[in-house]
C-alpha cells in the first residue's frame, strides 16, 4: 500500500512539473516570437522613417493582443525585454504587458506596463526611487527615473490617468513569496526632461 501511494505521489509530482515545463516552454517560445517581432518591426519603422519622413507624431494603428510595442530596460535589475500589448495570461508569458488602455510610453498619459512576478518581473522590487528606466517604441527612446514606489491592497483603485507622461511598472506582492500575491507593487516614473524622445 505504502510503495503504491508513493508511486501515485510521485507520478502526479512528475505531471505537474512537466505541466509547468510546458507552461514556461510556451512563455519562452512567445518571448522569442516578441522579440524577432520587435527587430523586424524596429528595422522596418527605420526603413520607413528614412523613405517616407515619418516621424513620431506619425499615427498609430491600434495594436493587435500579443503584438511587440515597445522595449524596456532596467539597467539596475539587469531587465531587457520586448513588452507586448495587453495583460492577460498569453501576453503576459510573452513579457511584460502594455495595459492596452492606458498610454505608450512617453506619451502624455499613464503608460501601464504589467508582467508577473515570477518571471519577467521578479527584481521589480529591487527599484528605489531615483533608479533608471528606459523605454523604446517607434517613437523614440525615453529614460526614465522612479519618483515613487508604493504597495496597494487588492480592491483599491491603483492606476490613475495622468495628462503628464507617465510610467507605472506594476507586479503581484510580496515578490518572493510562494502562494496567492493578491496586493500590487507599483513603480511610479517620470521622464527625465533632457532624455525624452531621444
Amino acid at each position: 500500500m505504502r510503495r503504491a501511494l508513493g508511486g501515485v505521489l510521485a507520478l502526479s509530482g512528475a505531471v505537474l512539473l512537466l505541466v509547468v515545463g510546458v507552461a514556461y516552454a510556451r512563455g519562452a517560445l512567445a518571448r522569442d516570437r516578441a522579440r524577432a517581432e520587435w527587430s523586424a518591426s524596429d528595422a522596418r519603422d527605420a526603413v520607413l522613417a528614412i523613405d517616407r519622413h515619418v516621424g513620431a507624431s506619425a499615427v498609430r494603428e491600434p495594436l493587435a493582443a500579443g503584438a511587440p510595442m515597445a522595449r524596456l530596460i532596467i539597467p539596475v535589475i539587469h531587465l531587457d525585454e520586448v513588452v507586448v500589448e495587453g495583460v492577460e495570461d498569453a501576453q503576459l508569458a510573452a513579457g511584460p504587458g502594455h495595459l492596452p488602455a492606458s498610454a505608450f510610453p512617453g506619451d502624455s498619459g499613464n503608460a501601464v506596463i504589467s508582467a508577473h512576478r515570477d518571471r519577467h518581473f521578479h527584481g521589480l522590487d529591487e527599484l528605489s526611487l531615483g533608479d533608471t528606466v528606459i523605454t523604446e517604441t517607434v517613437a523614440g527612446r525615453t529614460t526614465w527615473v522612479v519618483v515613487g514606489r508604493r504597495v496597494v491592497e487588492r480592491g483599491k483603485p491603483a492606476l490613475f490617468p495622468t495628462e503628464t507622461p507617465t510610467l507605472t511598472l506594476t507586479t503581484c506582492w510580496p515578490v518572493r513569496y510562494i502562494g496567492p500575491a493578491p496586493d500590487r507593487l507599483l513603480i511610479t516614473a517620470r521622464p527625465v526632461p533632457s532624455a525624452r524622445r531621444i
